[in-house]
């Protein structure tokens, strides 16, 4: 299996309690998010959407669609949102948001291995390919954020 590590920042002029409300409600995400194509609810969770779970499908600048569940398993409004991903990718996220001097700071760890054969099998050619496709989905990310905010992105990497 493949191994990728990602941490991905975003700097937004807006509330963090905002950000969080939009974040933290996955199934809305493909309205705002571009190469999120489909969410789907598997399981409620609990009181606090811990044990909330999901199946994701992304579709970055390669022609394939990439799907995976995620269970959420923590939950610390409006700081910290982790959980754990299996199907095409099995691993760990997390999201933290920050605040300060009217600004929000939000960090997204990825920690993720491939499980399909092609994926391994291509890893040590395609990795710049896979990361690229990753940094542009999670920018698409950022931009969408922000306009569904009504903010401005200050930086986002």
């Amino acid at each position: 299996m493949a191994r990728y590590r990602f941490l991905t920042t975003w700097l937004l002029n807006a509330p963090r309690e905002r950000a969080w409300d939009v974040l933290e409600r996955a199934e809305v995400w493909p309205k705002w998010w571009r190469g999120v194509e489909r969410v789907e609810v598997l399981a409620e969770g609990d009181e606090h959407r811990v044990g909330r779970r999901f199946r994701i499908a992304w579709r970055s600048r390669i022609p394939y669609e990439l799907e995976f569940e995620f269970t959420v398993r923590t939950v610390e409004p409006p700081h910290t949102m982790a959980g754990d991903a299996e199907g095409e990718l099995r691993g760990t996220g997390c999201w933290r948001l920050f605040e300060g001097n009217g600004l929000t700071a939000v960090l997204y760890d990825w920690d993720v291995t491939t499980s399909k054969g092609w994926m391994n099998a291509l890893a040590p050619i395609a990795r710049p390919v896979f990361e690229y496709n990753h940094d542009a989905v999670m920018r698409w990310g950022a931009e969408g954020l922000a306009q569904r905010l009504d903010a401005r992105l200050v930086a986002a990497g």
